[in-house]
């Protein structure tokens, strides 16, 4: 408890050389600092600076509007941006610089939104470019757009609350009537305190139907009026409409964006004329400049930023020979030219954040314009209501002018004139001083007739807005009347095209692998060695685990296929880049757990189909042999695993690679060896084929290996002894000569 109360007590610095500082301090719990200093701060950046509202603006772009409208920016004619900035300071407690870059944003020269609301002259930058810059505020102009009109429609009509400004000199908006749902029109991000905004602008006519048609029906389609997103950089959506449709419910997601481009053939180079909003031209030509120089891509020879007045432009410059369609793929995968736009629809919503999908946003934009209407009305009904009231008054001194006349002019007093007209003709105090500040040629018969006329349409207008003021059905006709019109008035093209992933091209791109030879070894366990020809000069000794041994090695290059054909009827295809380089001395790679075989899996065989042409032999156990094409084994998508490879009516014995017709060989379990050329097999390209008879069937016969005659026999062995003319064949007994085994002598 001691401790406790400490905490809370003054404490004095001990150095009393400390000069410029408080003599005391107070502790303070970080919790209670936290909630006193802190959290006010992070409440007025989420309300007051980054999260946009249910208008679509934050409160920086409506203290610059406001301000523009009030100059009469509206109509008239452009001022210089530096007086513009000037007079929002008198709302905008920020600096000039934050002003100007807010008007710089919303201007129509920067191309940063789809519907600018700042009429620009002189250079405002642009957004998809960091280098191009804007000028400063002395040197351009600007004025409101004339969509301005439908943001700030009958803002004198109280159909907003104004609030002091924040020096209470003024009064400005807390919100701008618009007319559209300019939230969705206007792209918006804010990073807050602990939460961030990250809205995507839509077309400005495709929202209006659809808000009128959500109005009409709340369970309408929205996708159908209202597909996709649109920037005003364009560029193309990578369409996929789960993903729409979770973004339009949830308000949270991303889809992807990517450039447009097209092959200019005559001066072999690739044009982008469109990127993604999410980027800039310098950040995808730097991106490029730095694949090119670390050798990721190297079918560029140059690259440039041709933007002009005339719009974007990114030339590159290819290699002879370059497939464009292929670099392109590479360049969207390994670039921004092809960008995911992350959404977060958080709006401030009666004053807190909320995030919302399209649907729910309709709604409260629905609700709140529904209330901005209302209040319309009734300020025109009380309006009309006062207007009525001032004619009644009139029109009781039309029965009698001369009376009226008579009374102001023996009236002594200017103070008793209203009195008097009060008792005079029956009327309150607010008809009788209308009365007596008519100017006296208005005094006429037929100007009060033309006045006291108005009287009836006065009663229908004022009945018509009352019926209208408590019937919903009415308002949401006004609201949906007013978004045709505005969608009649203003037409806004579409920039950003739709695409579908189905109707894009698949082009693969391979991955840069270096081109090289080397020397492949395959051990009977399975372990798979790449060495090269440097590192097998200086070590030829192969390194094998206990009971394993060479199941087979031959020539191949970094960049070639590999087949591995296993006990399991299935084929895995492979790249030689996949394996590191080894050294004799190692044990290399465990295939099986190196392709995810299944368990138990083995390995039959491992082969280099090189350009995919010729055919293999599959020597069965059975005595069978099938013969078939390499390109049956050759797949145009990157898949890993081929499954029914083979025939599983017996059990694969071994496989062998044919590029030419030559001689084969077989052996079976009684020592047996039949040779036979490849013309004698048909080829097949139906990989499940279960070949023909080499072996001629006879009880407990079965083929134990099949390939080159040099794996069964020495060289100098004399393959006629074997060879089989027609098949299937017994073939012949192999000699101990022919097998290299020498005759022990008892000398």
């Amino acid at each position: 408890m001691a401790k406790k109360k400490q905490t809370s007590e003054k404490k004095k610095f001990d150095n009393p050389n400390v000069i410029g500082l408080h003599s005391e301090v107070l502790e303070q719990p970080i919790t209670e600092t936290l909630e006193t200093n802190y959290m006010p701060y992070a409440m007025s950046v989420i309300v007051s600076r980054a999260i946009p509202e249910i208008d679509g603006f934050k409160p920086s772009h409506r203290k610059l509007l406001y301000t523009m409208y009030t100059m009469g920016l509206l109509n008239g004619p452009r001022q210089k941006s530096a007086n513009i900035v000037g007079r929002t300071m008198q709302l905008n407690p920020h600096g000039d610089a934050a002003i100007y870059d807010t008007m710089v944003r919303l201007s129509a020269g920067h191309e940063a939104l789809l519907t600018p609301f700042v009429d620009s002259k002189g250079n405002f930058g642009k957004v998809y470019s960091r280098d191009m810059s804007y000028a400063a505020s002395r040197y351009t102009e600007a004025r409101l757009s004339p969509i301005c009109s439908e943001i700030f429609k009958d803002i004198d009509k109280d159909t907003v609350d104004f609030v002091d400004s924040y020096d209470g000199k003024q009064k400005e908006p807390v919100l701008l009537p618009t007319a559209f749902p300019n939230v969705l029109v206007s792209a918006n991000s804010g990073i807050a305190v602990g939460m961030a905004s990250e809205i995507c602008g839509f077309n400005l006519n495709e929202v209006c139907e659809t808000a009128i048609r959500y109005i009409n029906d709340p369970e309408a389609d929205l996708l159908s009026t209202m597909p996709a997103p649109d920037f005003p950089t364009g560029g193309e959506i990578v369409y996929d409409r789960s993903e729409m449709e979770q973004i339009y419910a949830t308000g949270r997601g991303g889809f992807k964006v990517r450039a447009k481009w097209r092959f200019v053939e005559s001066e072999n180079i690739i044009e982008v004329y469109q990127i993604p909003y999410t980027t800039t031209t310098d950040m995808i030509i730097d991106k490029i400049v730095e694949l090119s120089k670390s050798g990721k891509v190297r079918e560029i020879n140059d690259i440039r930023d041709e933007t002009d007045l005339s719009g974007l432009r990114i030339a590159i410059d290819l290699k002879r020979g370059t497939d464009p369609e292929k670099l392109m793929t590479k360049l969207f995968r390994m670039t921004t030219l092809q960008d995911v736009f992350p959404c977060n629809f958080n709006i401030l919503v009666g004053g807190y954040p909320k995030v919302m999908g399209v649907r729910e946003i309709l709604e409260e934009w629905t609700a709140w314009r529904i209330e901005s209407t209302r209040r319309r009305i009734y300020h025109d009904l009380v309006k009309k209501r006062e207007k009525l009231h001032l004619l009644k008054g009139l029109e009781r001194i039309l029965l009698d002018i001369d009376k009226a006349i008579s009374i102001i002019r023996n009236t002594e007093l200017d103070a008793d004139v209203v009195p008097n007209l009060m008792m005079g003709f029956g009327i309150d105090e607010i008809q009788a001083n209308y009365v007596a500040d008519i100017r006296l040629r208005n005094i006429n018969r037929e100007y009060i007739l033309k006045r006291t006329a108005e009287t009836e349409q006065l009663e229908k207008d004022i009945a018509n807005l009352e019926s209208t003021l408590d019937n919903r059905r009415k308002l949401k006709a006004i609201i949906v009347g007013e978004l045709k019109a505005v969608n009649e008035k203003y037409i806004i093209p579409r920039k950003t095209d739709i695409v579908y992933a189905s109707d894009i091209p698949e082009t693969p791109v391979e991955p840069e692998v270096d081109d090289y030879s080397v020397t492949l070894f395959v051990s009977r366990e399975g372990y798979f060695k790449k060495i090269t020809a440097q590192s097998l000069r200086m070590s030829a000794e192969q390194k094998y685990k206990e009971n394993d041994g060479l199941l087979s090695s031959f020539e191949s290059a970094n960049i070639h296929d590999l087949l591995v054909f296993s006990d399991q009827c299935q084929v895995y295809k492979c790249k030689v880049a996949d394996f590191d380089d080894t050294k004799a001395s190692a044990l290399g790679t465990y295939l099986p757990t190196k392709l995810s075989m299944d368990d138990g899996e083995k390995v039959i065989s491992v082969l280099d189909p090189g350009d995919y042409r010729g055919s293999v032999l599959l020597f069965y156990e059975n005595g069978k042999v099938a013969r078939v094409s390499l390109d049956a084994y050759e797949t145009k998508t990157n898949r890993r695993k081929l499954i029914n490879a083979y025939s599983d009516k017996s059990p694969l014995v071994s496989v062998m690679l044919i590029r030419e017709e030559k001689d084969a060989a077989c052996c079976t379990n009684d020592g047996r060896l039949i040779v036979f050329n490849t013309s004698l097999l048909q080829i097949k390209t139906t990989k499940a084929t279960q070949g023909v008879n080499v072996v001629k069937p006879k009880k407990g016969r079965v083929l134990v290996g099949g390939g080159e005659i040099t794996e069964f026999v020495v060289a100098e062995a004399d393959s006629s002894r074997y060879r089989a003319r027609t098949i299937p064949s017994a073939g012949a007994l192999i000699t101990s000569a022919d097998r290299g085994e020498e005759q022990l002598s008892l000398l």
